[in-house]
Formats: C-alpha cells, structure tokens, sequence
C-alpha cells in the first residue's frame, strides 16, 4: 500500500484510480509557503508524469485538450515541491512555490486574495508544545520548561533573540535560520503558558497592516 505521507513518484502513477473520472484527477493547488490554496485543476497521467520530470507544475487543459503547464504565457510558474494523493487515489494536492499571482486575473489565488485563517506549520508546533506539556515524560525539557514558570521562559526567549541579534552579524542565512527556530519554539512555549496562539498574533498583524494601508490611501 503507497503511504500517503511521503510524496508520489513517478512509479506511483500507475497506482492512482484513473479510471473514475475518464483518465483525470481533480489537483488542488496550495502555496507550499503560507498555505493558501491557489488553485484547482486537473491531471491525466501525462500531466502528472510532467510536473514530476520538470518541476513546473503542468495540467490537462479540458477546454484545449492539451496539456498545460502554468505560467506558459504569462510567466507566473508553479514550482514544485510535492505532490501526494489522497485516501482513495482519485484526487491530488500540490505543494508549490509561485512565481506570481496564479490567477489570470492577477490576483494571488483563483479564490481571491482573502488571506488564509491559518498560521501554518506554527500551529502544528504549538500542538506539540501542548502535547508534550500534558505528558508525563520526565525527560521533556518542554514539560520541565514549563514547570519553571514565565520567569525561565521569559528568560528563555530574551536570550533567543540575543542569539537571533548576533547570529544576524555573525552567521550566514542556515546559521541565522536555525537560531530563529529556537527562538520560534520558545515563543511557542511562552504562548502555551500564557494561553493564546499564532492566530491571536496574526490578528494583532494584519489589524496592524489594515490600518497602515487605510492610513496610505487616506494619505
């Protein structure tokens, strides 16, 4: 059985249910990035065999009955980074990365640009965080972090961001990259002991950025 976890291969084409829908299956689209879905369309197994071998995402266009990779005219590519089936093998989501706007309208998404209600893979984390909070591991150091109280934590934090501060000046971008992962999973911590998450911060954000471009337009 193909494990839906890891991502198709070229020798897992053959093992989709081609048939229940006359040689194609339905493929979502989402920003590999913020988690946006970008779009929907569709794949025979040529199509699916093509975005694999390039790299671009590609698609059997129903009204041209041809393939299609998107962004062949207008240059807004979908590069990418995986693509997995679903339990009954009859349908596909994409990961990728965009090059523009996907829409040919020109907006981010053929949903519109509403941005998604979601913080991504934080939210897995702060639901690692909580688990291992409640468990009874004696050797979790996120279990004895919060054992210690918001002083350790708060601590914790300030000096993840020294480490963000000088790894800036100090380190190249893997470097910089990995002291802002500790940072991160500390202020996942803080956030579970003081009981709110990454959506409550993406709130205050993008209040934040409506009233700066309410202020610009005013302007």
């Amino acid at each position: 059985m193909r494990d839906r976890n890891a991502p198709l291969t070229p020798a897992d084409i053959a093992s989709l249910d081609w048939d229940k829908m006359n040689g194609l299956l339905p493929a979502v689209v989402q920003d590999r990035a913020s988690g946006r879905v970008l779009m929907l369309g569709y794949m025979n197994e040529e199509a699916l065999r093509a975005t694999l071998d390039s790299g671009l995402v590609t698609f059997f266009s129903r009204s041209k009955q041809r393939l299609w990779q998107k962004g062949e005219k207008s240059g807004n590519r979908l590069h990418l980074h995986a693509v997995h089936g679903d339990c009954d093998n009859d349908s596909l989501i994409v990961f990728a990365d965009p090059d523009g706007p996907t829409c040919h309208t020109g907006t981010i998404s053929c949903f519109g640009d509403v941005s998604p209600e979601v913080a991504g893979w934080l939210a897995h984390l702060s639901a690692i965080v909580r688990q291992r909070a409640s468990s009874d591991d004696p050797g979790s150091y996120t279990r004895e972090l919060l054992a210690q109280g918001s002083a350790r934590i708060a601590q914790k934090v300030g000096e993840e961001g020294v480490e963000v501060a000088l790894a800036a000046v100090t380190r190249d971008a893997d470097g910089c990259a990995e002291e802002v992962a500790d940072l991160l999973y500390h202020l996942a911590v803080l956030m579970e002991m003081k009981g709110f998450g990454w959506l409550d911060v993406i709130d205050r954000l993008k209040a934040r950025h409506s009233t700066a471009s309410n202020s610009t337009a005013a302007s």
